[in-house]
């Protein structure tokens, strides 16, 4: 016989309208603080990450919440909700979320921190982005269920292209900090998801 546990409905914040939600407040959150950031000329961005310096990995907790001007934070606000409003959707969201939204900030902040050269300050979501996006894709190879097979066709045919920003292809771009939130994206994929598909395939 196949073995099941009996599951929990899902929390506010993880159905389709909490996690829309939730995820514009993210983004507005972000905007506020750029808007703080902005009348304060640039003050914020010294929380930044400040590439191999001793205790500049401190910035890998406040740089995801910091971006260089209005035009950076745009081009990351799009794919922010989407993918976060993908990762948070459903029983179980909320970790999900917590997780990979962890592991990709600090796997990223480390790759910037380690691999940026020196005098260089590092900010923006778009390490956390390249978390979720691999996170997503990821899943559907581990979790091996068809809701998250379907997720994972879906992430990468809208931003499959997106991965191009993990190698060194424009000037002024963090692709370490690509490459972190990536590699990140991928490990929290591992780490939660390989036992549940051990779990769903046990039968006697």
């Amino acid at each position: 016989m196949a073995y099941s546990n009996p599951t929990a409905p899902p929390r506010k914040v993880e159905t389709p309208k909490g996690a829309a939600l939730f995820m514009l407040g993210a983004v507005v959150l972000l905007w506020v603080l750029e808007a703080i950031d902005f009348f304060l000329l640039g003050l914020l961005d010294q929380l930044g990450i400040h590439a191999q310096q001793p205790m500049g990995w401190v910035g890998i907790l406040f740089a995801p919440f910091l971006h260089a001007g209005f035009g950076h934070l745009i081009a990351n606000s799009a794919p922010l909700w989407v993918l976060g409003f993908l990762v948070l959707l459903g029983r179980g969201g909320a970790l999900r979320m917590v997780w990979s939204t962890l592991v990709s900030m600090v796997s990223s902040g480390i790759a910037a921190w380690i691999l940026t050269p020196a005098h260089t300050v590092i900010v923006g979501a778009s390490g956390v982005v390249f978390g979720w996006l691999t996170y997503l894709m990821a899943r559907g190879f581990f979790a091996r269920d068809a809701k998250s097979i379907i997720v994972s066709v879906l992430v990468f045919i809208l931003y499959g292209s997106v991965l191009w920003g993990v190698f060194p292809t424009q000037v002024g771009v963090s692709w370490q900090a690509h490459l972190g939130g990536a590699i990140g994206g991928v490990f929290a994929a591992w780490v939660m998801h390989r036992r549940a598909a051990r779990k769903v395939s046990v039968g006697l």
